[in-house]
């Protein structure tokens, strides 16, 4: 320890007497040799990378102490787009020639003591040109301390304000100081990047505390030798390395890797002069973004004449997206966007006025407009709307998509102030809805941006609750909580606190509807400050004062807020004596669905969770669903890093039978990150507070007499008050409120005279004449789906980006006529039912729906000059032609529907996934390089994990990729000729590493087609009903069904079981009958002794009583009357039936007939028909399926009977004749002891080889399912061919359930039931159907 001391002490001295301040002399001009390179890629030889290269000599020369100048020399742009190591970077030629003269430009700097301060340029140097500069300056930006050698800071440099670690080192031999820092690029006081797409995601600091998806740092090393006044940087290397995967990094990543080298050449005397120019003040040493916002990284456009180009594009999106989809068109939709970025309001003023009253134009451009994201389009859409140049829906959708795209500055705050405020939005409630929750995302999204967001943007909407809580505007009160609760800035919990109930006098004297609104205001407010909501909260949930549901409500925020233990257990704590069961039940199931969460942001939670419901009471947990509930589920993997939870809330109330509130909701968890994506909510708050005023209301009534005096109470819809809403639904998109709906008297009135006066009639009588006339139809709809992206500046200077494109295109082209005979009356609606029956209706249509999607996910360079990037690029196409025609003859009551041939594209779906590396630049686009990231001859230097693990080199022992796989399945379709193909190509890294992310990587692709098979053509397809005398006409086949009393009957079942016995002989004898006994004994010999005393009650209570049928003298039948007696009257019944008529075609005509068939052009019958026959002396119905191939006499029969008003009995054949197979189902309603029962019993004479065969294997994992479900399972010499299940209501809330298999009776008793079931011992029903509710209905329906 001395030692250390001894030598940290000498060291220190000795750098004390060196001064470590880079020295650049006033009289001199130090030449370097830089050199910087980029590359991004996966750090695997073999594979492809993409990268750029810039070297050039670098001039320093100081103007005065502090003050200095830089020029790059013979600068050099070199690209890449290759397999790694072994392709060249290739000069980029054009590009460097164009920048030439920017790059020569001298720029100043101030440089005292090491470090950096302002930078100044002339303005013909671009920011682009400028960070180059600062890429090289950074290198000089060094905090030397004189009196430590190590240790750490938060140091400025091009990419913020980051952790810094310092190591200082002397060599005295070489006669130089070593210094090395390294940057920690994910601890940043203050990080310059850019993020777009991503302001209503939560960053997980849980999900990457362990596993991490983008790790950033870099490490610098400089030479430095001793000179007169200080020291010289001799040699200085940089590299630096972001490293990014979608999953866990121990499995892969891709990476961006930047070097950088300024070597010391030489001292010339020729200074640097600066050019004849003014130097601006350029910022700091930190990086300045440019145009990269405006930029796409998946393809670079010169953007020479915007307005041009726009219209161009546009052009070619109408035109060749009409019929069918065109592959590109998302690829040009997303150009489409990048253009109209880079325009002018008046560019895009000029663009509306040429093409607006051009519908199809018109509907393209509103589709990309709002898509474009920038305040220039905020403000058009606000025009052309106050001018009356976009309807109501169009500016609703337009806007919505707008202000979720846009950049939320101040000046599109106040522009969307400005609009909210207008008077003809203030006019239409719901336009000003919408802009007002709009207003409140923008205002949440400028805080992520700026977290210093000013509270001033939060005062008008402050103003606005005031004066509605003065005026008692219950509406803008209500609006006025939406837009505090989708800003979530926490300078509005003291307004909204006031609208809280319990806290403030004033808030119960509002309805309660405003209350919940209130407390639901608070959840985003939770996610920034949840200690400020936490108490707030916890409070509202334990004062019994309040209503229930506001409890409730308050439960929910309360965990959203992600309490600790204590509050959690303070909770649990205060429900063991909780009198009102919905509040009880709701927080006892909500904790308890919290103990299974798995994500890592809610494991403290969970954790707490797990606490407290040790200190709540059982009991809880067996009370019904028709209490209130919340339930939580979830899955996280973490080493992939992705996950989905969803949850669900159910506010229930005790006087109704109705729900109070519903709330789901679908979060999601991908790469560190978490969204609230979905949300949905409905609540039925009018109608529960005008159901609570009604004699449904009253506790002392049971549950029917509930229900009854609440449909009663619905009926009388016209005596609720006006001023309160029915009901209200709400829905959220990533944690913000886009729309709510409050559904009151008033919108029932004005939609009643809607739905049953002269409008519908109209738009009727307007369709079937369109139809008529024929109608021609093309659409096309393009979506811009996803835009994630994440723009970083690198130590070159130069951005990198991490980005997400989704885009798709929907295109459908339809045309349809109709033959009316005879023609409709001018007036419809004085047409007649008989007039209707007479009419034949004819109808051809032929649609041809097509979607093409492409998604891009993107690692590299994007500038406006440059794209050097890896890519992985997907593409889904599909096309659905489809042709038909239709007719219907109500009079004879024939229906027909025809699939007729259609012209089928190459392939009618086709999928793709590649990675790339690409390399792209602005001067010369016909260069462009693009190179798949695996190359299908790959050599690659495989390496086992044991060798990661191991100190020692292993010997490199090349390995070839495997080859791709490819393969093509094809299926014909019999009769009909169609033949099916799927075509299945993949070629990945997977030969690497067994890991994810390798075998992503790589090329895949999936194709499928449809063509014509060998054999006859097929003219259609043809589906025919025939309903009632004529269905037997319509039979193309003769019915018969061999009876197996006449001598025919007798020789074909011989022959018959001659050909099935010779199947038994060929079939192998298998054992598992004899395995699947002893895995019933070993399950049940398997459980401890612990359960003993569990098992002797299960033995008792399975000793059931004889099902008995109901009957008024049931209770002096015998008590050991035999099942067999009750099941053999059953069948015995049923087979007298059969034994009397097996085919009821043979003395009644069918009811219906279906014919399903295939036409060919040799007129050769294919198909089937379906004939059902109904016997009404009998009860009995009966479907007899059968081929109307010639020489085919395969058949299903399903044949049933209504016995008795509480039993039924069915059989189903199938096989030649239907004598191969069959299956027989018996159901009753009886008594089991003295409870109402239910009975099932399948019975079977045969079945097929492939049903019995899973049915064994099946059976091996019922013994283990069963004792998991709870169930008691004994071992029992049951019948092999038969399964009978009984269940028995022993009350109204419970159910004992019995199931006898082959080999095992399942038995389990007093299950709960959710739900009350309304059924009396002796079989009649608790609920009736209320006279005067059925009256009311009729009587209404008279009237309309």
């Amino acid at each position: 320890m001395r030692a250390v001391v001894l030598a940290l002490t000498v060291a220190l001295v000795a750098s004390q007497q060196i001064n470590l301040v880079p020295e650049f002399a006033l009289d001199k001009t130090y030449v370097y040799k830089y050199e910087a390179l980029l590359l991004g890629g996966l750090p695997q030889e073999g594979l492809a990378r993409a990268g750029i290269k810039v070297s050039s000599k670098v001039h320093l020369t100081a103007v005065t102490e502090n003050t200095f100048l830089m020029k790059l020399m013979d600068p050099l742009l070199h690209e890449y787009a290759g397999i790694w190591p072994k392709d060249p970077f290739v000069p980029a030629t054009k590009l460097t020639s164009a920048l030439t003269a920017q790059l020569q430009i001298p720029i100043k700097f101030e440089y005292a003591n090491g470090v950096v301060g302002k930078v100044f340029a002339p303005a013909g140097v671009s920011p682009t040109v400028l960070n180059l500069h600062r890429g090289i300056l950074n290198i000089l930006q060094l905090n030397l301390k004189k009196t430590q050698n190590i240790y750490e800071l938060q140091e400025a440099g091009a990419q913020g304000v980051c952790r810094t670690h310092y190591v200082i080192s002397e060599d005295t031999k070489a006669n130089h100081v070593i210094v090395t820092k390294s940057k920690d690029l994910s601890h940043c006081q203050e990080r310059i990047m850019k993020d777009v797409g991503l302001a209503y995601t939560e960053k997980c600091a849980e999900c990457t505390e362990r596993v991490k998806s983008l790790i950033e740092t870099a490490s610098y090393n400089y030479i430095m030798k001793p000179a007169a006044a200080g020291v010289l940087i001799a040699e200085a290397t940089v590299e630096e390395v972001h490293q990014f995967s979608p999953f866990n990094e121990i499995h892969g990543a891709a990476q961006m890797e930047a070097k950088q080298t300024l070597a010391f050449v030489e001292i010339e005397k020729t200074p640097v002069v600066p050019i004849k120019a003014d130097y601006l003040a350029r910022g700091s040493l930190q990086y300045e973004f440019a145009t990269e916002l405006l930029q796409t990284p998946i393809q670079l456009t010169k953007i020479s004449d915007a307005p041009a180009q726009i219209i161009e594009v546009l052009q070619h999106l109408v035109a060749n997206n009409v019929a069918m989809v065109h592959d590109d068109a998302p690829l040009k939709f997303v150009q489409l966007v990048q253009l109209l970025r880079a325009a002018t309001l008046e560019n895009i003023e000029a663009i509306w006025a040429q093409f607006k009253d051009k519908p199809v134009y018109r509907r393209w451009l509103l589709d990309a407009l709002p898509a474009v994201g920038t305040p220039v389009i905020v403000k058009f859409i606000k025009e052309k709307f106050l001018a009356g140049e976009l309807t109501i829906p169009e500016f609703i959708q337009a806007l919505v998509v707008a202000l979720q795209m846009v950049t939320a500055d101040l000046d599109t705050i106040q522009l969307t102030a400005s609009l909210a405020m207008h008077e003809k939005i203030t006019t239409i409630p719901a336009l000003r809805e919408v802009v007002m929750l709009g207003y409140g995302s923008m205002i949440a999204k400028h805080c992520v941006a700026v977290p210093t967001c000013p509270v001033e943007l939060l005062r008008p909407i402050h103003e606005l609750a005031a004066e509605a809580i003065s005026k008692n505007d219950i509406p803008e009160i209500t609006l006025a909580l939406k837009v505090l609760g989708n800003a979530g800035h926490p300078a509005s919990l003291k307004p909204i606190m006031k609208l809280l109930p319990g806290l403030r006098t004033a808030a119960t004297s509002l309805p309660l509807r405003v209350q919940v609104d209130a407390i639901l205001a608070l959840r985003n407010i939770a996610k920034k400050e949840p200690k400020l909501v936490q108490p707030v909260a916890l409070q509202l949930v334990l004062d019994r004062a309040l209503h229930p549901e506001v409890r409730m409500v308050a439960c929910i925020v309360l965990f959203e807020a992600k309490p600790s233990v204590a509050l959690v257990s303070s909770l649990a704590g205060a429900l063991k004596t909780e009198t009102n069961m919905h509040v009880a039940s709701f927080a006892y199931s909500h904790i308890k669905s919290l103990t299974r969460i798995t994500a890592p942001d809610m494991a403290a939670v969970a954790g707490a969770a797990n606490v407290a419901i040790k200190l709540m009471s059982r009991k809880l947990d067996r009370l019904s669903f028709r209490f209130s509930r919340a339930l939580q589920l979830d899955f996280y993997h973490t080493p992939l890093m992705i996950g989905a939870a969803g949850s669900a809330y159910m506010i229930n109330d005790a006087a109704t039978i109705l729900p109070r509130a519903v709330v789901a909701k679908a979060r999601a968890y991908l790469a560190g990150a978490a969204a609230d994506v979905l949300e949905i909510g409905v609540r039925t708050e009018g109608i529960q507070e005008a159901l609570l005023q009604s004699p449904a209301a009253d506790e002392s009534v049971d549950r029917i007499t509930k229900v009854k005096r609440t449909l009663r109470a619905l009926a009388n819809w016209k005596a609720l008050p006006t001023n309160q809403p029915l009901a209200s639904a709400y829905i959220k998109l990533l944690g913000q409120e886009v729309a709510y709906l409050n559904i009151d008297k008033t919108i029932i009135e004005e939609a009643i005279p809607i739905a049953t006066g002269p409008k519908p009639r109209e738009l009727l009588k307007g369709a079937l004449k369109a139809l008529q006339e024929g109608i021609a139809f093309q659409y096309a709809k393009p979506l811009l789906a996803a835009e994630v992206r994440r723009i970083l500046p690198t130590a070159v200077g130069v951005p990198m980006e991490l980005s997400l494109y989704t885009a798709a295109v929907a295109a459908a082209s339809l045309n349809v006529k109709a033959t009316i005979t005879p023609p409709l009356p001018e007036q419809i609606e004085t047409m007649t039912l008989e007039q209707l029956k007479k009419t034949d209706v004819q109808l051809q249509a032929e649609a041809r729906p097509s979607v093409a999607l492409q998604t891009f996910a993107v690692m590299g360079v994007n500038t406006a000059l440059i794209q050097a990037a890896v890519m992985a690029r997907g593409k889904i196409r599909t096309i659905a032609p489809g042709k038909v025609a239709a007719r219907a003859d109500i009079l004879k009551g024939n229906y027909k529907v025809e699939a007729l041939p259609v012209e089928l594209p190459e392939h009618i779906a086709a999928v793709s996934f590649e990675t790339l590396a690409v390399v792209r630049n602005i001067e010369d686009p016909t260069a462009e390089r693009i190179v798949p990231l695996v190359p299908e001859l790959a050599m690659q230097n495989a390496q086992t994990p044991a060798d990661y693990l191991s100190s020692e080199i292993p010997d490199e022992t090349p390995v070839r990729a495997t080859a791709p796989f490819h393969k093509t399945l094809c299926l014909a379709v019999p009769y009909i000729e169609i033949k099916g193909c799927i075509e299945v190509h993949s070629h990945n890294a997977a030969f690497i590493k067994n890991a994810p992310l390798f075998y992503i990587i790589g090329q895949h692709s999936a194709r499928a087609a449809v063509s014509r098979a060998e054999g006859p053509a097929v003219e259609r397809l043809e589906l025919e009903v025939q309903v009632g005398p004529r269905a037997a006409e319509r039979l193309l086949k003769q019915i018969n069904l061999i009876d197996e009393e006449t001598p025919e009957g007798k020789a074909f079942l011989l022959k018959l079981r001659e050909i099935l016995e010779t199947e038994d002989k060929n079939v192998p004898v298998s054992s598992e009958s004899s395995s699947s006994s002893r895995i019933i004994s070993s399950s049940s010999s398997s459980m401890s002794s612990s359960r003993v005393t569990e098992v002797r009650i299960w033995n008792t209570a399975t000793i059931m009583e004889p099902f008995r049928k109901f009957h008024k003298d049931r209770y002096m039948a015998p008590h050991g009357a035999s099942k067999a007696k009750s099941s053999g009257s059953a069948a015995s019944s049923f087979e007298a039936l059969r034994k009397q008529a097996k085919f009821l075609g043979n003395g009644i005509p069918p009811v219906f007939a279906v014919i399903a068939r295939a036409v060919r052009v040799d007129h050769k019958l294919l198909g089937y028909q379906l004939a059902a026959y109904f016997d009404k002396p009998t009860a009995r119905v009966q479907l007899v399926i059968s081929s109307i191939a010639e020489n085919d006499n395969l058949k299903i029969c399903a044949d049933g009977a209504l016995l008795s008003k509480h039993k039924v009995t069915a059989r189903l054949a199938w096989g030649p004749e239907c004598q191969q197979y069959a299956v027989t189902a018996k159901a009753e309603a009886g008594v089991l002891g003295e409870f109402p029962a239910a009975r099932l019993e399948l019975e079977w004479e045969r079945l097929p080889l492939i049903v019995t065969t899973y049915a064994k294997k099946l059976s091996k994992h019922i013994p283990m399912a069963a004792l998991q479900a709870g169930f008691r399972l004994e071992r029992a010499t049951n019948s092999e061919k038969e399964i009978e299940l009984t269940a028995a209501l022993p009350t109204q809330r419970s159910l004992n359930v019995m199931a006898r298999i082959p080999e095992m009776t399942l038995s389990r008793m007093a299950i709960p039931l959710p739900v009350t079931v309304p059924i009396n011992p002796d079989g009649t029903l608790t609920i009736h159907i209320d006279e005067d509710i059925l009256s009311w209905i009729q009587k209404h329906i008279k009237e309309e």
